[in-house]
């Protein structure tokens, strides 16, 4: 296994590790809506302080991102990506203890957020620097999809298993990814050669701060990754507690939160090789971009506008799957767009990107409750809000966005 692991590319290597990576990522990110229901019970938060409990993760996420970028340059992306799994794992393995006392618990939510804001960036930016144009649908896709995995493992087995028991395993299993990236990864050498001078140039370039916000077509991926991200945490934080309280879901139904995560990551890679084939055939980046991110924005607004009509839990659970599904394209789509427009800084644009895109995850938290709150029980305002965010978004990136490498 050893040697086969050897035989391994350079690129090969960084998207297995980074796609395992995300894998903790996304699941470590879903167990506390997951076992907020016992846990609530248990310690009898209201629904105002579940919201802000919901919502710590993402005060850290949004502080981190640029940070992470800025690092992963300086520091390369052995370092950071180990020092960025090894946090959050942390912080969710020290979850039950601080359980009790809401205050150290929404800390531990916070230094999560912290941890997973700095990943992504790193694993943006090592794409962009190591995988080709025409592979790169298929890698993000991989990573998306295994993050994905995660999510369904996590909701697959977390409702059957004591909450404490389940942050302190996944704790674990992050714990062993950092000694296994410790021992098999190394940042590659710097060639010697004329290509890995300019790789060293390309690395040193200054660029304005103005420069990230002052092209539209920037501008269309940060709106795009916005309402992606405004979805996936009402889907995220909230589907849980909606099924157990408007559809009755009991807790070994819960498990069936799993199946949307499942259909996302064969639907991630799928709309991967789907993305990259169009390309090899002769389809324009730009419009395949475009196309990917109609499917992902407009597909799973629909979802969303129609969804309070559902009363029957496995019917919702399948628009919610399709939602998920469509999602997905979106990997394909804008996320991939980075690495188009800002080839030799993608990690920064990503980090701009999902600052920005984690306001929804401040917001839909005590938003969510606020509007359920004030609308006597009803769901409505909260899935129609999402829907509108996602067409208006949609059309913004189909009108303004751009292939062509800008940074």
């Amino acid at each position: 296994m050893k040697c086969q692991w050897r035989s391994f590319g350079y690129k090969s290597k960084v998207v297995v590790l980074c796609s395992v990576a995300n894998f903790i990522n996304a699941a470590d990110r879903v167990l506390m809506p997951l076992a907020i229901v016992p846990m609530a019970s248990e310690y009898k938060w209201s629904l105002y302080w579940q919201g802000w409990i919901l919502s710590g993760f993402a005060f850290g996420y949004f502080t981190s991102q640029i940070l992470g970028a800025i690092a992963v340059n300086n520091y390369g992306g052995r370092r950071v990506l180990c020092f960025a799994v090894l946090l959050w794992s942390l912080s969710t393995a020290a979850t039950p203890l601080a359980a009790a006392h809401l205050p150290a618990l929404i800390c531990t939510r916070v230094i999560l957020g912290l941890g997973e804001g700095l990943g992504l960036p790193t694993i943006f930016q090592l794409f962009a620097q190591h995988i080709p144009a025409e592979e790169r649908s298929r890698a993000f896709g991989y990573m998306v999809a295994a993050g994905s995995v995660g999510q369904t493992i996590a909701s697959l087995f977390v409702p059957h298993l004591d909450w404490h028991i389940s942050f302190e395993l996944f704790g674990f299993v992050g714990l062993v990814w950092v000694v296994c990236w410790l021992l098999t990864y190394h940042d590659p050498p710097i060639l010697p050669d004329e290509e890995g001078q300019q790789l060293i140039e390309q690395e040193k370039v200054c660029v304005s701060w103005s420069e990230w916000i002052s092209h539209w077509s920037l501008w269309s991926i940060y709106i795009a990754h916005f309402a992606m991200n405004w979805s996936n945490y009402i889907i995220m934080q909230w589907l849980p507690t909606y099924l157990s309280r408007t559809l009755g879901a009991n807790k070994e139904s819960m498990s069936l939160t799993a199946v949307p995560y499942i259909i996302n990551s064969l639907c991630g890679v799928a709309w991967g090789h789907s993305a990259d084939q169009l390309i090899s055939v002769g389809w324009p980046v730009l419009r395949v971009r475009r196309l990917m991110t109609l499917f992902g924005l407009m597909g799973p607004g629909l979802c969303l506008t129609l969804f309070p009509e559902v009363s029957n839990l496995v019917v919702a659970v399948l628009v919610i799957s399709m939602a998920m599904g469509l999602c997905a394209a979106n990997s394909s789509g804008h996320l991939s767009n980075h690495a188009d427009v800002a080839p030799n800084h993608a990690g920064i644009t990503f980090a701009i990107s999902n600052t920005i895109a984690t306001v929804p995850g401040i917001l839909c938290g005590p938003l969510t409750a606020e509007l359920v709150v004030a609308s006597n029980g009803r769901w409505f305002p909260v899935f129609f809000l999402a829907g509108t965010i996602n067409f208006t978004a949609a059309m913004i990136y189909y009108t303004q966005s751009s292939a062509r490498p800008l940074l």
